[in-house]
């Protein structure tokens, strides 16, 4: 007999039977509960991680600069130049150290890696654009957080996924948990958060991910606001009001903001797609000379440009200058982010949007109606200009709301997000930034409808798990012991065949109407020579899903599927009808 199991042992084996049995939940689409008490779990991690990042770089510029905040203003022009160069060269020696499928960072490699890994991404990555994006931003360079702070927060929440070996289909919410949950702790902006998870990185809207993602955002910003208070970013967009009167003059300007999305967007493109192959110590110190240049003679598109954006909507800056600095944060931008800075294009669309908001607002002033101030075309000109570049208007929207807490300004902001969208979109020919990113790579850039429905469902909640093992030679009783069993596939493990029980009871009905079904005993029938349906199988991981499952049918050329227990054997079988019709359900 074998030894009794020690207590430790015995707590084990309930541990690992729990795990699973929450594993098995999980495969299910809707298996809410749990993923609510993960959807907070990553939501806390991911927040975490993005907290600290904000502190290394905001720490280090307020003890690095004249003034707090971002004042590269007040640095001498030598310094101006030179921070952009030495952050450049120190990405350079920081990239060198990982190898060039760990260099990729970004939105972009969030989306690729949701839609064509299955959520699955690398812990190496988050830790160069960790550190990257941190040398990027304290150096200067013309970039946002947001996109470090979206790759950050979902590799947190996807590890938290790989670390508890969760199936497939739970890691695209757990991503979008920590997508959203970054988001807000980078802004304070927790519906922005929810709304950008589920427009830009999930692409769909449902109950089940819905929650989840709330909850990791709610996360979000009580950790922020513990960290850095409840302020709102931009605070003095509250103040400012819109007339009916100006919508025709915001409408053009929504097409102006299509202009330069679309070409924003084409220059990094460009840039990118014409650069990649480049060495690395030649993009990113060409990208340091470049934003070297431009802190030089525009110091005011310099970091993130949150102070620019306060005196856009505060009127305090002129319309030339405006332009000039629209202009330079667009070439400077587009060009060091396409030659690998690993920096965000959210910020600085929202920089580029209030300049060009608030020259318009200048314009107008000079028409013979009754126009606002300039700070309301600055708001309106971020979203739009949010909205145009990474297509994603409702997020836009939002998000413009929660930074300035203006509620009035979401009629106006409205019709320039539909007119800079649709603009960038028909008339320009320009998808979204990251989209255009990764089709230009040949990578898919946005799930099928096939895709996604098959993605939400593992494995695990679809295989059969009535089935008999048998050899391929059977006497007549153990054929009969066998059916009694009432089995829904019956297994020859060592051909990797199913065989599909009812032939066998049509095949015994036709031996007894026959007359040779009292043979003797021994009497023994080949399962692989009766006329049967059988189905050639191989192996599927358990945490794969539905969709993933697909793709190894294809591959292989078979109709069935197993799934290894842990312990050894099958511990379950799936087969292309279940698939299909679950697809057709």
């Amino acid at each position: 007999m074998p030894p009794e199991p020690t207590p430790l042992e015995r707590f084990r084996q309930r541990r690992r039977l729990t795990a699973e049995r929450w594993r098995n939940r999980l495969a299910h689409v809707d298996a809410l509960p749990q993923l609510t008490l993960l959807g907070l779990a990553s939501g806390i991690l991911a927040a975490g991680v993005i907290v600290l990042f904000r502190w290394l770089v905001e720490g280090t510029l307020g003890s690095a600069l004249p003034v707090s905040g971002e004042h590269f203003e007040g640095l001498p022009p030598e310094w101006r130049f030179a921070l952009p160069v030495a952050g450049a060269l120190l990405i350079a020696l920081l990239m060198h150290w990982f190898s060039p499928r760990h260099r990729e960072t970004g939105v972009g490699h969030v989306l690729d890696r949701l839609h064509n890994h299955q959520g699955y991404l690398p812990l190496r990555n988050a830790a160069a654009q960790f550190f990257g994006g941190a040398i990027a931003l304290i150096t200067g360079h013309s970039a946002g957080r947001e996109g470090p702070a979206v790759h950050l927060g979902a590799a947190s929440a996807s590890k938290l996924g790989q670390w508890l070996e969760l199936p497939n289909n739970s890691l695209r919410p757990l991503v979008a948990c920590g997508v959203a949950a970054a988001i807000a702790a980078s802004f304070n902006t927790p519906m922005a958060g929810v709304i950008f998870a589920m427009e830009v990185v999930l692409m769909e809207y449902t109950i089940a991910g819905f929650i989840p993602v709330i909850l990791a955002a709610v996360a979000g910003t009580t950790l922020t606001q513990l960290a850095f208070g409840p302020d709102i970013v931009f605070v003095d967009g509250r103040q400012l009001t819109g007339h009916l009167g100006e919508l025709p003059v915001m409408a053009l300007m929504g097409l102006l903001i299509a202009a330069a999305a679309a070409l924003y967007i084409r220059l990094h493109c460009y840039c990118t797609k014409h650069t990649k192959r480049w060495s690395l110590w030649i993009r990113l110190p060409l990208a340091g000379l470049i934003g070297g240049v431009g802190g030089l003679l525009v110091p005011q598109l310099m970091g993130m440009g949150y102070d620019t954006i306060d005196s856009a909507l505060a009127g305090e800056l002129a319309g030339p200058l405006l332009v000039q600095i629209l202009m330079a944060k667009l070439v400077v931008t587009a060009l060091i982010l396409g030659l690998g800075v690993p920096g965000g294009v959210i910020g600085a669309s929202l920089v580029m949007g209030a300049c060009l908001g608030g020259a318009a607002g200048v314009m107008a002033a000079y028409l013979p109606l009754e126009v606002s101030e300039p700070g309301v075309y600055a708001i309106v000109g971020m979203s739009a200009m949010m909205a145009a570049v990474i297509n994603a208007p409702l997020a836009a929207i939002i998000a413009i709301l929660e930074l300035t807490y203006n509620p009035g300004i979401l009629f106006p902001g409205m019709l320039v997000v539909v007119v800079a969208c649709l603009a960038t979109r028909w008339l320009f020919r320009s998808e979204g930034l990251f989209s255009t990113l990764l089709e230009q790579d040949g990578k898919s850039n946005r799930p099928q409808l096939m895709q996604q429905l098959l993605s939400r469902t593992g494995v695990r909640s679809l295989m059969h798990r009535r089935f008999w093992h048998a050899q391929r030679e059977l006497s007549l009783t153990q054929a009969r012991g066998v059916l009694k069993l009432q089995p829904e596939w019956i297994v020859l493990q060592e051909k990797q065949i199913l065989v599909e029980p009812a032939a066998l009871v049509r095949y015994l009905e036709q031996l007894s109407e026959a007359g040779e079904a009292e043979q003797e005993e021994g009497a023994t029938l080949d399962l692989l020579g009766i006329p049967a349906r059988r189905l050639e199988m191989v192996a599927i991981a358990p945490s794969a899903n539905l969709y993933e499952a697909w793709q190894a049918l294809n591959k292989a050329q078979v109709d069935a599927l197993y799934v290894p227990a842990p312990g050894g054997g099958i511990a379950g079988l799936l087969t292309r009808d279940q698939l299909e019709s679950y697809y057709r359900l």
